[in-house]
């Protein structure tokens, strides 16, 4: 899968904003899946530009609890509480998830 540049991925959000394409097509014209394009999103409506800045966290125990706990109690996707906690990727929050059910 290519890397997109936090420029790229605004002026995809945009197109899409605009309401004049849907997101099956433009995800198909910047050949990424649908998917990834309504995370972005997801992330940009919530977080605005900054969603995309570059950052590499270390994300303590208690913060992976807190989140998971936030998920449970206002049942939230992953992807949604993915990007109301700017966690880059869902699979970051599958992972938790999984590790915390099997203990």
């Amino acid at each position: 899968m290519a890397k997109f540049s936090s420029k790229e991925k605004i002026r995809a959000i945009r197109r899409y904003l605009e309401g004049t394409e849907g997101g099956k097509t433009i995800a198909k014209s910047i050949d990424v899946h649908p998917s990834m394009l309504y995370q972005w999103i997801k992330q940009y409506e919530s977080l605005g530009e900054n969603a995309f800045e570059k950052r590499y966290t270390s994300y303590s125990t208690q913060y992976k609890l807190d989140v998971l706990n936030y998920m449970n109690e206002q049942g939230t996707s992953i992807r949604e509480t993915a990007a109301l906690f700017n966690i880059p990727s869902y699979e970051t929050l599958r992972k938790w998830k999984v590790a915390y059910e099997t203990g």
